[in-house]
């Protein structure tokens, strides 16, 4: 088996590599194309990592990943990934190295800052009004002509 390697970003400055043995892996008979070997070969891959056991996160990047990855965690700590679009079993393994990877990234990285709420300019205000005035006027045209016209 090998290590999880999650790279720099956001977040994760110097990036982090979660060891093997905090990951656990299951294989399992995947759905989809595969001929012959599509009953037989073990090539669907959950990848699991224990987010509250793992020791290789700050208290900050913990925070992070739990309150950013909450509905995807099973019993509230841990991260399941699957990967069955390869027909390898090997394939499937980096695919859901990968994915398991990106999402624990993005998880990571701070959130936005907040939006500072500005004033609609002179411009942008005569130009709704203008518009309205159009509209209004387009609308207008459309009714009966009066008994006068």
């Amino acid at each position: 088996m090998m290590d999880l390697v999650v790279p720099p970003g956001p977040g994760v400055p110097q990036g982090l590599t979660v060891p093997a043995g905090e990951l656990v892996e299951r294989f399992s008979r995947s759905s989809g194309p595969g001929g012959q070997g599509v009953n037989t070969a073990d090539s669907r891959v959950e990848l699991e990592l224990d987010v509250t056991a793992f020791g290789g996160f700050t208290e900050t990047q913990r925070r992070r990943v739990l309150r950013a990855l909450h509905s995807r965690l099973v019993d509230a700590r841990l991260l399941v990934v699957a990967a069955s679009e390869h027909r390898q079993q090997r394939r499937n393994r980096v695919a859901a190295r990968e994915r398991m990877a990106d999402l624990l990234r993005d998880a990571m990285s701070p959130p936005p800052a907040p939006r500072r709420a500005t004033r609609p300019t002179r411009g942008s205000k005569e130009r709704r009004l203008a518009a309205k005035k159009r509209r209004g006027e387009t609308k207008a045209g459309r009714s009966r002509p009066g008994p006068d016209a």
